[in-house]
This record gives C-alpha cells, sequence and structure tokens, in this order.
C-alpha cells in the first residue's frame, strides 16, 4: 500500500510539472494554442471478483490516469475556428475492457476533433467534425473539467460505469448546428451524427439525431463547454431540454428504434462572502437503451428512465491556499421491464480548489444500492472512495 501512495504522490507531482497553456502562433487573425490537463485517481471498490471465480467478495485497490487531456486550438479567421483533444481515459484502470484504439485503458486516441464556421456570428454557427453528443447537460455541454462532482453520472461514463447511449466515449462523428439568440437567453444545438455503427448492433447503417435546448433565466450560457459549478462567479438559471435517437439498432438480438429524452434544470446562486450554491437536476427516459448499464439490472433493449440530483456549496474564505466545497449527489436507475429492480446511486464529496476550476483534490465516497442483488452477477452493491487530483490549464 506504501508503493502505491508513494506512486501516486510521484504522478500528481509530474503531471503538476507538466501543466503548460502555450500560445505557439499569434499573427493577424491566425493563432494556435496548446495545453495538457489530467486527473490522477486513486480508488477502491468493495465487493469486486477481482479473482474471476463468481465470488464478489474482493476489495480492488487502484490507481489510475483518469483523463490525460492534450489540447490544441486555434482560429484561422475571426470565424473560422478548430479544436482538438488527444486523450487517455482510465489508463491503467484495473478490471477494464481494454480499447487503446479509443484511449481507453491503454493508449492515447482523438477524442475530440472539429472545425466551426460562425455564419451568423454566435447566432449560427456550423461545426463538424468528432464531438460531445447535444442531449443531456451532464455529458453534453458540461466541460469534465469543471465538474460540481468528482465524475460523471452513473450510466453516463461516471467512475466504473457504462454510457446508455450509443457513443464513442460519449461522442459521435457529427455535423452540428448550434447558436445563441433571444439576446443569447436561449441556446440551441441540432446534430446528425454517425451513431452506432457496429454491425452486430446496426445493420442498416442509419443516421443518429440529437438536439438541445437551453434556456438561460440569468445570464447566459453561450459557449459549447459549460461549467457544472461556477463557484460564485456567475448567477445561473438554466433550463434544459434534449432528446437523442437511432432506428433499427440490434439490441439484445432484437432490432429496435433507439430513442431518448431528457429535462433538466441547473442553479446558481451567488451569496454573501463569496459563497455560491449549485443545485442540478435532472431526468432521463429512455426506450430501448443501447448499452447495458455496469452495476444495474439495465440492459441492452431495455426501456426505463435515471433521475439526478446534486447539490454543492462553495466557500468563498479561503482555507490555506485553496477553497472547499462540499457537494452531494444522487440518481435513480430504473429498468421499466418486469422483475427488474432499481438501482440508486448516492455519495457525498469535498472538493479543494487550487486555481480555478481545473486544479482540485476531491476526496467522494459513492454507494451503488441495489434493490436486489443477483447472486454470481456485478449486480451488486458497491462502495468506492476515490481520492483525486486535477491539474492543467
Amino acid at each position: 500500500m506504501t508503493r502505491k501512495i508513494v506512486l501516486i504522490a510521484l504522478l500528481v507531482l509530474l503531471g503538476a510539472s507538466n501543466v503548460f497553456a502555450l500560445e505557439l502562433y499569434k499573427k493577424d487573425d491566425l493563432s494556435l494554442n496548446a495545453g495538457w490537463w489530467g486527473q490522477v485517481w486513486g480508488q477502491s471498490v468493495s465487493d469486486m471478483d477481482t479473482n474471476n471465480d463468481g465470488e464478489y467478495d474482493d476489495s480492488l485497490n487502484d490507481i489510475l490516469v483518469r483523463r490525460s487531456y492534450f489540447y490544441l486550438s486555434g482560429t484561422v479567421t475571426p470565424e473560422l475556428s478548430f479544436f482538438m483533444h488527444y486523450a487517455g481515459d482510465k489508463l491503467g484502470m484495473d478490471e477494464i475492457k481494454d480499447d487503446s484504439g479509443k484511449g481507453l485503458g491503454s493508449g492515447l486516441a482523438l477524442r475530440d476533433a472539429w472545425v466551426s464556421y460562425k455564419v451568423l456570428g454566435n447566432d449560427l454557427i456550423v461545426q463538424a467534425g468528432r464531438m460531445y453528443v447535444p442531449f443531456t447537460r451532464d455529458y453534453g455541454t458540461t466541460s469534465t473539467k469543471a465538474l460540481l462532482t468528482t465524475d460523471l453520472n452513473w450510466g453516463q461514463g461516471g467512475h466504473r460505469s457504462t454510457i446508455f447511449y450509443p457513443s464513442n466515449i460519449g461522442r459521435d462523428d457529427a455535423l452540428t448546428l448550434w447558436g445563441n439568440v433571444m439576446n443569447d437567453k436561449l441556446q440551441y444545438r441540432i446534430m446528425v451524427g454517425d451513431g452506432e455503427e457496429d454491425d452486430a448492433k446496426n445493420h442498416d447503417d442509419t443516421m443518429r439525431y440529437a438536439g438541445r435546448l437551453s434556456y438561460s433565466v440569468f445570464e447566459a450560457e453561450t459557449k459549447w463547454f459549460n461549467a457544472g459549478t461556477y463557484r460564485g462567479t456567475k448567477q445561473v438559471l438554466a433550463l434544459g431540454l434534449g432528446m437523442d435517437c437511432q432506428n433499427d439498432l440490434i439490441l439484445n438480438g432484437e432490432e429496435e428504434n433507439y430513442f431518448a429524452w431528457t429535462a433538466d434544470l441547473f442553479y446558481e446562486q451567488p451569496l454573501a462572502g463569496g459563497d455560491a450554491l449549485t443545485l442540478t437536476a435532472s431526468y432521463i427516459d429512455v426506450s430501448n437503451t443501447v448499452n447495458s448499464i455496469s452495476f444495474t439490472q439495465m440492459v441492452s433493449g431495455d426501456d426505463g428512465s435515471i433521475m439526478a440530483l446534486k447539490a454543492g456549496y462553495y466557500l468563498g474564505t479561503k482555507i490555506g491556499r485553496g477553497n472547499l466545497q462540499p457537494f452531494g449527489h444522487y440518481q435513480l436507475i430504473s429498468s421499466d421491464e418486469s422483475g427488474r429492480d432499481d438501482t440508486q446511486v448516492y455519495g457525498v464529496g469535498m472538493n479543494y480548489y487550487l486555481k480555478g476550476a481545473a486544479n482540485k483534490i476531491t476526496l467522494e465516497g459513492t454507494f451503488v444500492d441495489q434493490d436486489e442483488e443477483i447472486d454470481g452477477t456485478n449486480v451488486q452493491d458497491e462502495t468506492l472512495v476515490t481520492l483525486q487530483f486535477a491539474v492543467g490549464f
């Protein structure tokens, strides 16, 4: 255990020493910028079958690089720009299905890459390439560099879960029209993407369609990436709706049409003394789930729903070099299929911000609670304790 503690400390120091954000080139309208950001985790997980003997009674202690993102961004003209992430995800994670071609488990891969052109300023932007699916706020508009909680929601790739919808690590190769209208209060995103292309799941090679609307009551959110918490710098009340669909998928041996819709709310209220309250709520309804959600009874082809609540309180008074933010979250994952039980995921934690949203230390305890465990499967109660170091710019 001592060796693991030393290793995680060395990884964090190595990451911190390589933080950079460089303006590589700037001349008139032409610009090129580069940067790096990453997360290192130390995680303990209860009730794992680490010996592959059908007995879920082992503890898993794991040190991994949760994310390592190298980015390039730049402009060609005031209207034409580009962005790229070359990334690794869950590098060195135990008990993971490795896919180095996607930068998952080992190796690096192209994660985000697009060009965008402002046809009518910020009112209409055409964006083409690999990008987030404009569906949910949690994993559709929110940057993983500025999450309120340690990770994404369960069922959308958070912690050790899987993503329920068609995705290439939460992205798709697509063409998206988006912009901000009505005095920038209303943001819209409309996407046509490749979707699921695996022959075993989509023998007709149909297109995937997704869209999202978000209305800001107070301060507007006009960027491609939003934050999961603004730490008191903005007053935001955003109401969102989204949909996502793809027809003729082969799910659990049957041809089905996948469709999902969501409604969500994000509220951030600055308070006296630099404090701030952050609240989020979302509901997702899905017909014919594409991918099974790990550690739950929601499997491919099911209808069901996911409800999620989060809350955080940012303390404006510094303690040492940084600011604290306690938070909590709750999810209810329900399959509509007969005999399938619900799963509750809940947890509490603390962020300690050192510089901005991207540089912080986080400690969180997460619990995966089954209505009924299934012997001999990974549908079990789980306890996860995660220590995270995030550094970058």
